[in-house]
């Protein structure tokens, strides 16, 4: 298995994050918010990276997500309750709808793989978007391998092999090592943002941080990194495949 390899010219920002995860999905739109403000975007590639917070997680559809959170957390059903309600509203304000009394509780590993299968058709972004609202919004099985296929489909990825690919040991293996590159990092929490190998952000942060960041590491990057900006007024030209005009 081959990743597709980020463009070298291009700043990379590297994002550690679980699809059960509710910050993640507040994290990632309100990423999004600033990185579609932000001037020099053309030049940013994303990669998700594989995080499980839970990855001894049995699946299992008779548990609703209140009742879980009390099993792990030692709350009562009020409290859990409770917190998601204030999760649906921080959702609400950046545009997510957060539907907990739908949520199926699912081991998230073979949703990661797809997330790897995806980065390769460079579809990795629109899964990842996908998956997450599969998860909050639309109560479905991230755990179910017709599921998985499906929404692989509707985002577009060419679905061959996909099937084998979610039970491949390459995958596992490469959600693993994401796993692992955490660890080194001392990543504990997701979501986590990697600014060019360079700058690490923890949480769903608001996006005048984000902006902030993107910012300060574009123009560090973008020094060892010249973006060439055509000027107005180019002539006919040819490009090597004999394309004239």
């Amino acid at each position: 298995m081959k990743h597709s390899e980020t463009p070298t010219n291009q700043l990379t920002v590297e994002i550690w994050s679980d699809i059960m995860c509710p910050f993640c999905y507040l994290g990632k739109r309100k990423f999004e918010n600033a990185l579609d403000n932000f001037t020099g975007k053309e030049s940013v590639s994303v990669i998700w990276k594989s995080f499980q917070l839970q990855p001894d997680l049995k699946t299992d559809t008779s548990i609703d997500i209140h009742t879980y959170l009390c099993k792990i957390k030692g709350i009562g059903i009020g409290q859990a309750k409770q917190i998601n309600e204030h999760l649906g509203k921080s959702g609400r304000s950046v545009g997510l709808e957060y539907n907990f009394d739908k949520i199926i509780v699912a081991n998230t590993l073979k949703a990661h793989i797809l997330l790897h299968f995806a980065r390769e058709q460079g579809k990795q972004n629109e899964v990842k978007e996908k998956l997450l609202r599969a998860y909050f919004t639309d109560g479905r099985n991230v755990d179910d391998i017709p599921t998985l296929i499906d929404i692989g489909n509707n985002a577009g990825l060419n679905s061959d092999g996909l099937s084998e690919a979610l039970q491949d040991d390459n995958y596992i293996d490469a959600v693993r090592e994401d796993i692992y590159e955490a660890q080194q990092l001392g990543i504990r929490g997701v979501p986590y943002f990697v600014f060019d190998k360079k700058y690490g952000v923890s949480g769903a942060q608001e996006p005048a941080l984000f902006s902030e960041i993107l910012e300060k590491s574009f123009n560090g990057w973008k020094k060892n990194n010249p973006v060439l900006t055509p000027e107005p007024g180019n002539g006919q030209s040819c490009t090597p495949d004999q394309i004239c005009d």
